[in-house]
């Protein structure tokens, strides 16, 4: 039976105009002091927002330290709370969904009656298949409307979802889903890409066969105008055959601490990492997000995350953020160079009148990469596009520049992470941030994350000295409430380096205005004979110049300063500049930029960056690589042959460091100047111009020397052999 929540949380109610009115800069510090100070009263006012079934008995709790548990005993239902609220509202005929796909080029409008419709059918056809409230479902679906309506189906009915990209590896597929172990599998028959259709039922059926979990079903949605695909006869399911019989569910109740979803994440052990969010929290912070963070008001704007669902930011910010609220959200299967070009962009914001836009900062790179001036944006008119955001990785001074010239609005990045589930430091509009923060920043601490900055000792340290960033405990509403199945791996990896706090494992610093910048994983900091260098900041330095259109930086071993820093360059299609001279001028600029202490001074020159589907660059692979060591192509990276054409540019350029001449005159050679130095680096043929042929170069490792920046005279006694 239905049971109607109380009248706590009705859109647009007084709470949400209590914490989302406008202000200036005093708003923000007003509301942050308040949730540190107090954070049961700071939470328990926002979560007025959201309706409940049953009111919490307690805001805030910390039995199972670290964990903090929000909103106890409350009971509520996100899907009802997404859906059908805003249609009690009188908000039915709202368009929910903007559905855009350029790859199959349909475009469609979904109002909120309709998706509740598809939701609560597809409620149905879960529970007549067996599925129930604590049961997992995995979801292998691409970027179509059909895989929102199966997370918001399985949180209808208390049911946990995994979305796994459409398209993933099988080996991968199949390790989570023995991890997750879900009564039911849902998916599709083809995903699109640029150029090639994914077929994902061989993919399926091999992770199956890897794996020990068989689910009990696979409900299997059949793309329009493409083949069908067979279905195996008593396990596999058809979603139109199913839906037209479907029975529609009304929401179950769930406690504020049910799991909503699990969220695989890459991890460096042999398990897989899955985020667990707990659901009260996670539609509060959402919701209030929506307003203070991003300035939008309930109903009323058009919302676009160009993400993936499979993504934290599609969870977020594609399917339950914007519908909280009450906004449109667009559902966008393209790229944003490729479908069909670097105009992509602008025409879906044209097109749909889209007032925010949340997209990764390599996807600017991407369109400026291809078109320089942003001509193809140039015949669109975004007379209702007011904000950009970014985030997923750090954002250059350079690309923001570009951005803010070509799109006209204010181009804010921010900063959070898969285990927090939304911002921890952003520019919180809504509470009258500054719309113009300065270059290189991602914001200051949002309410709830008392962000600080701790040396390895957790000694506090000053303005703009870089360290580790690290957040008070406690975490506040939407943060992760564990691992799936590894709460000793959640407490050890995240809580043990920083007792009292959260460990981010990012590295940075503040300014003394409180904004914080984000320089790199801790793991990027490079130690150039013994100081600590952001890869990060490098990489700003060598994408100031014109020419660079995206880089990486990364560690290269070095015998004399430990590591020296090497950067990968893309170089823009429209330069009539030679590398070499482009090489000379970024490595004056970063000696200006950062300092001699750099040591930087080497470039390998690619067509292209490995980059995995949410746009972030695979460091610790290309540290790798560079050094001549095993590197694990994770499954999510998008194209990785990539990874080939590196290691035959790094082939073409590396040179021996320590040779023995046989066969040769008295020779001087420029021993390397690139700086690659390697014990073994292997054998290499020299153009020998007393014989007028090629002399055989053998390496004995056992020579070493302590720098490879110098000429060397190496004089071997001549033989015949």
């Amino acid at each position: 039976a239905h049971v109607a929540p109380g009248p706590r949380g009705a859109l647009g109610g007084r709470g949400c105009r209590a914490l989302s009115s406008a202000g200036g800069g005093g708003e923000y510090k007003t509301h942050f002091a308040a949730s540190v100070a107090d954070p049961e009263r700071f939470w328990g006012k926002a979560a007025e927002q959201i309706s409940w079934y049953k009111p919490w008995t307690k805001t805030l709790e910390n039995r199972y330290p670290p964990s903090t548990s929000w909103f106890v005993e409350g009971m509520l239902n996100i899907c009802y709370n997404a859906i059908d609220r805003h249609i009690e509202n009188g908000q039915g005929d709202k368009i929910a969904i903007i559905y855009d796909s350029p790859v199959t080029d349909t475009k469609a409008t979904i109002t909120y009656k309709e998706v509740l419709e598809q939701v609560s059918k597809l409620a149905g056809v879960l529970v007549k298949h067996g599925v129930k409230k604590g049961d997992t479902v995995v979801i292998y679906m691409p970027m179509i409307p059909q895989a929102m309506y199966t997370m918001l189906a399985c949180a209808r009915i208390g049911a946990i979802h995994s979305l796994i990209f459409g398209g993933f590896a099988s080996k991968e597929l199949s390790s989570r889903i023995d991890h997750a172990k879900p009564k039911v599998v849902v998916t599709a028959s083809f995903g699109i890409e640029p150029g090639r259709r994914v077929e994902y039922i061989p993919l399926l059926e091999e992770a199956l066969r890897l794996g020990q979990h068989k689910p009990d079903h696979v409900l299997i949605y059949n793309r329009p105008n493409m083949e069908t695909v067979p279905l195996a006869p008593g396990r596999d399911l058809d979603w139109d055959e199913e839906m037209a019989k479907a029975q529609s569910h009304d929401c179950v109740p769930v406690l504020s601490e049910h799991p909503l979803y699990i969220l695989y994440t890459s991890g460096t052990t042999g398990l897989p990492k899955g985020v667990v969010r707990p659901t009260g929290g996670y539609a509060v912070m959402l919701n209030w997000t929506m307003s203070s963070i991003y300035g939008l008001k309930p109903g009323e704007v058009v919302w676009w995350a160009a993400s993936d669902l499979g993504w934290v930011v599609g969870h977020s910010y594609i399917c339950y953020g914007p519908l909280l609220h009450g906004n449109t959200t667009v559902l966008y299967e393209g790229k944003p160079v490729g479908t069909p070009d670097a105009g992509a962009y602008f025409r879906v914001l044209a097109e749909h009148g889209v007032a925010a836009l949340f997209t990764a900062p390599t996807a600017i790179r991407a369109i400026r990469q291809q078109d320089p001036g942003a001509a193809l944006g140039k015949q669109y008119s975004l007379t209702r596009f007011k904000t950009l955001f970014v985030a997923g990785e750090r954002c250059d001074v350079e690309t923001l520049e570009w951005s803010k010239k070509v799109f006209r609005v204010p181009v804010l990045d921010h900063w959070w992470q898969t285990e927090t589930g939304s911002p921890i430091t952003a520019s919180c509009i809504g509470l009258g941030n500054s719309k113009t923060p300065p270059p290189g920043q991602a914001g200051k601490s949002v309410p709830g994350y008392n962000v600080m900055i701790l040396d390895d000792n957790m000694q506090k340290l000053k303005a703009r000295c870089l360290g580790n960033i690290v957040v008070k405990l406690p975490l506040p509403p939407g943060a992760f409430s564990g691992l799936w199945k590894n709460q000793e791996a959640f407490k050890h990896l995240y809580f043990e380096k920083f007792p009292g706090y959260y460990d981010t494992m990012d590295a940075g610093y503040m300014d003394e205005e409180g904004y914080l910048y984000v320089m790199s994983r801790v793991d990027d900091v490079i130690n150039v004979a013994g100081h600590r260098i952001s890869a990060g900041a490098i990489e700003e330095s060598v994408l100031s110049h014109g020419a660079v259109a995206d880089c990486a930086v990364v560690g290269k071993e070095d015998p004399l300063k430990g590591h020296v820093p090497l950067a990968l360059c893309v170089l823009r299609k429209d330069i009539n500049t030679t590398e070499k001279q482009v090489l000379e001028e970024i490595v004056n600029h970063v000696r200006q930029s950062i300092g001699p202490v750099a040591a930087f001074r080497n470039a390998l020159f690619v067509k292209q960056l490995p980059k995995t589907r949410s746009g972030k660059i695979p460091r610790s692979a290309l540290s790798a690589l560079v050094n001549g060591k095993p590197y694990k192509i994770t499954p999510t990276i998008e194209d990785p042959s990539i990874f080939g054409h590196i290691e035959e540019q790094k082939c073409k350029t590396t040179v021996p460091s320590v040779v023995i001449f046989l066969d040769c005159p008295d020779v001087v050679v420029n021993l390397n100047p690139a700086g690659n130095v390697s014990e073994d680096p292997g054998i290499m043929l020299i153009p020998c111009t007393s014989r007028g042929g090629n002399c055989l170069l053998h390496v004995d490792p056992r020579l070493k020397f302590l720098s490879s920046l110098c000429q060397y005279r190496i004089i071997i006694g001549c033989s015949n052999s």
